[in-house]
């Protein structure tokens, strides 16, 4: 990690002090820090900078991309930079209380005038601004919206094993249903590393406690240690009975594979596997892969998204504003997800950009706008719980894995949210 995060600082001239005191701080080009190196993402990435440099011929974009370690070697580089106060011009994170660190350290500005300037609360869902919104403030403008709660399965495989070709409605069914397909040999539910584990766990908290319940979790008025949360963190751990939790996959994508060679039944997932499985493996949805909201979440939308900054330390600001405009721009927004695998934050995108999985994911989406679809944020990405409690959660669910103590996960992370809050 050491080597990756040396090499990619000595890959990075646009970071330097120099390279930005060379601009003169005169708005005539923006450097914008991203993790988006990836296939998809960085093919998105170029089309936002099209639409931005058509809209802004006067100023020159810095892509100072990071790649490596699925975010977390530009995360580092980012992290020195502004402690350093070498901040780049706009930067990214995960929407929601992963930034929490940031404010209190003075890192990011208030933006919120530029929501209002913009227009911006007439075109995202008033329950995402809730989310996004810490003391009253908005500090970022989320570029898209990723779902969490989606489990996805092979249509085939369910057949072959003779249970219905659907996802179950509710983790009780799951249970039942997984005791036939263990009895068949198969494994029921593919797993991965730790973070998927944690995905697993918010979606079957969410599934067995609803809305309110689940919100209630990470603004206190759930309690961790009352009977109805020990019940779901039941369930959990009887989940991850059925999983294959002892030979973990390595990541995500050998998980979603397990799916596809029909090794497994069900995985859960955010939809960024769709991109996967029609990109990278080729295959079709509804035919040799279909999804659907997790057991117990129909009509709930786990959103995740990526947002921009506009650092307090920023040397161009008048062109980070314009950037910013950009990132929630409807133009800007359309160019990117599509490519991305992901649909706008705005619910005003022209539906017939959209196809496959994206087009019921847009679907879904604009259906927050009314409320048809409630809105809850993710804990694994970031968006429910801020980083310090968010590691004690990890630390916490790992010993709760071995030992399978529930009473123990269950007073730890209430105690930590009490110490880190």
């Amino acid at each position: 990690m050491a080597l990756a995060m040396a090499a990619a600082l000595a890959a990075l001239p646009a970071c330097s002090k120099d390279a930005n005191d060379g601009g003169g701080g005169d708005n005539s080009k923006v450097e914008v820090f991203s993790w988006w190196t990836g296939p998809g993402e960085e093919d998105g990435l170029a089309a936002m900078i099209a639409d931005f440099q058509t809209k802004n011929p006067d100023i020159e974009f810095v892509n100072a991309a990071v790649s490596g370690g699925a975010g977390s070697n530009a995360k580092a580089i980012l992290q020195t930079r502004l402690k350093d106060g070498d901040a780049p011009d706009s930067y990214q994170r995960h929407a929601g209380l992963e930034l929490q660190d940031d404010i209190r350290n003075g890192w990011v500005s208030d933006i919120t005038s530029l929501y209002d300037s913009e227009g911006w609360r007439d075109v995202f869902p008033a329950e995402l601004l809730n989310y996004l919104t810490i003391d009253g403030k908005l500090y970022a403008v989320p570029v898209n919206i990723h779902r969490s709660n989606l489990m996805w399965f092979n249509p085939k495989t369910l057949k072959d094993l003779g249970v219905d070709e659907k996802v179950p409605a509710s983790w009780s069914d799951f249970l039942t249903v997984a005791e036939k397909i263990k009895a068949k040999g198969k494994t029921p539910l593919a797993i991965g590393p730790g973070w998927t584990q944690k995905h697993l766990l918010e979606n079957v908290l969410l599934g067995e406690l609803g809305k309110a319940g689940y919100d209630g979790l990470w603004n206190g008025t759930t309690d961790w240690t009352g009977s109805e949360v020990t019940e779901a963190l039941g369930v959990f751990a009887k989940v991850l009975e059925y999983s294959d939790i002892k030979a973990p996959s390595a990541d995500w994508q050998p998980m979603m594979d397990k799916v596809v060679s029909g090794d497994a039944a069900f995985a859960v997932m955010g939809d960024w596997a769709d991109a996967y499985l029609k990109g990278d493996k080729g295959l079709t949805v509804d035919t040799d892969y279909a999804v659907a909201a997790s057991p117990g979440t129909d009509n709930i939308f786990n959103f995740l998204s990526d947002s921009f900054t506009l650092p307090a330390q920023a040397k161009n600001k008048t062109a980070a504003e314009a950037w910013l405009k950009e990132a929630g721009s409807k133009s800007g927004q359309d160019a990117f997800n599509p490519k991305k695998g992901s649909v706008p934050a705005r619910t005003d995108a022209d539906p017939a950009l959209y196809t496959g999985y994206l087009k019921w994911g847009l679907e879904q989406w604009q259906g927050t706008k009314d409320g048809s679809i409630q809105i809850v944020g993710s804990l694994a990405h970031g968006v429910v719980a801020n980083n310090a409690w968010n590691a004690e959660i990890d630390t916490a669910l790992g010993l709760f894995i071995e030992d399978g103590d529930v009473a123990k996960f269950a007073a730890t992370v209430k105690q930590k949210y009490e110490e880190t809050k």
